[in-house]
């Protein structure tokens, strides 16, 4: 018998060579804790053959989708973690109706520790050393507005690379972190560098695994109102 878990799919972004897939759990009584499937890999980035359905399609953003998966395997602050069964094929049983995202949004103000940036980032990154006190790595807001910037952070070191940042308000504090949505990456990459500016929105929100002593917090998905 297969064991599956049944989330709304919150985030499908970009991993390394893979994706990092996360939700919220659904059942008839509404939405659960946050899971996150993960592989055997070093980084756990799930690939696609692991991830389609057995049409070969992909997961997407809203998806209720039915995953195989292993015993919960929580690992420090990305206590989401599942690992998942890559001898079955996922399945899709249903869409989430956007008009009632609100009842997925975590009822936090502060995204998690505050007060550490990067040269061009705002909020967006905690050191390793105080990660032990942060209980979870996801989590679903709602903002009046977002603005997302195109820019080659590293231009000035010989660094040509262009990336997309997410600019927006939210409990008081402004934050700005780097756009890890695939779809938006390749819509925003498209044009020209400049700052865009986005009406309501709804965004999951993540921290990365550490990486030279610090915890990186990234857009993983954003959802337009209007969309």
């Amino acid at each position: 018998m297969v064991n599956s878990i049944r989330i709304v799919c919150l985030a499908n972004s970009r991993k390394l060579t893979g994706r990092c897939i996360a939700g919220r759990k659904w059942t008839k009584k509404g939405a659960g804790r946050w899971v996150r499937p993960v592989s055997a890999r070093e980084h756990q980035e799930v690939s696609e053959y692991e991830r389609q359905y057995e049409d070969g399609s992909d997961p997407r953003v809203l998806d209720i989708v039915d995953i195989p998966v292993l015993q919960p395997e929580p690992h420090g602050f990305q206590s989401e973690n599942w690992p998942l069964d890559p001898r079955h094929y996922w399945s899709k049983a249903g869409v989430f109706p956007p008009f009632d995202m609100e009842q997925l949004v975590d009822p936090v103000d502060r995204l998690w520790i505050n007060g550490y940036h990067t040269a061009n980032g705002s909020n967006d990154r905690i050191p390793e050393e105080l990660m032990k006190g942060v209980p979870n790595s996801l989590r679903l807001i709602g903002v009046d507005a977002l603005e997302l910037r195109v820019f080659a952070p590293g231009e000035a070191f010989g660094n040509a690379k262009r990336r997309v940042q997410a600019r927006f308000d939210h409990g008081g504090s402004a934050y700005a972190f780097w756009v890890t949505d695939p779809g938006y990456e390749r819509a925003y990459l498209s044009k020209l560098d400049g700052s865009y500016e986005l009406g309501a929105c709804f965004l999951t929100v993540s921290i990365g695994e550490p990486y030279e002593d610090w915890c990186y917090k990234l857009v993983a998905a954003i959802m337009e109102l209007e969309s």
